[in-house]
Parts: structure tokens; C-alpha cells; sequence
């Protein structure tokens, strides 16, 4: 069975500082694209300004769906799209 998205935010620009973190619109499922030309490491913290919790490094061009809470916030180490997503089938 094929899942689709459903997207539930308008797409906006990561934060690139943990002072600035965005919970992104309290997503559960966030829809991340790297637009840039290089790799982004993604952090997710359970608070703004907080260190990291998480983190990965995202290839240019990639898309990828991350799960976390949705007080749990995100930055960027540069900024990317990102949007507030679901699954449905």
C-alpha cells in the first residue's frame, strides 16, 4: 500500500541557531529538503537554546521525514525547507 503525504503547514526555512529553534508549527512529523549545496547536520533539542538531543547530517538534495515530539524544536546548521506533515494511505 502506498503512503502519501499530507501536508498540514506552510513550508518555511530552518533556524541555524539554537536560540532560534523552531518546534515547527509543534510537528510530530516534519518534512525536511536540503536545497543547498552541501551536506546540513539537523539537531533536535527538547528545548530552545538547549543543546542538542540529536542530531544526523543531511546530504545535499535529499529529503527526509523526522519524527520527534512536538515540543521537541530543530535547527540547522544551514538553512533548509521544512514543513509540518502527516501519512495517509
Amino acid at each position: 500500500m502506498t503512503q502519501r503525504v499530507n501536508i498540514i503547514a506552510t513550508e518555511q526555512a530552518t533556524p541555524t541557531t539554537a536560540g532560534a529553534a523552531s518546534s515547527i508549527s509543534k510537528a510530530t512529523c516534519v518534512r525536511l529538503y536540503n536545497q543547498t549545496g552541501g551536506d546540513v547536520v539537523v539537531n533536535v533539542s527538547a528545548t530552545v537554546s538547549a543543546a542538542s538531543t540529536n542530531q544526523f547530517t543531511m546530504a545535499a538534495g535529499r529529503t527526509e521525514f523526522l519524527e520527534k515530539l512536538s515540543t521537541d524544536v530543530i535547527f540547522t546548521s544551514g538553512g533548509i525547507k521544512a514543513a509540518k506533515v502527516g501519512f495517509t494511505n
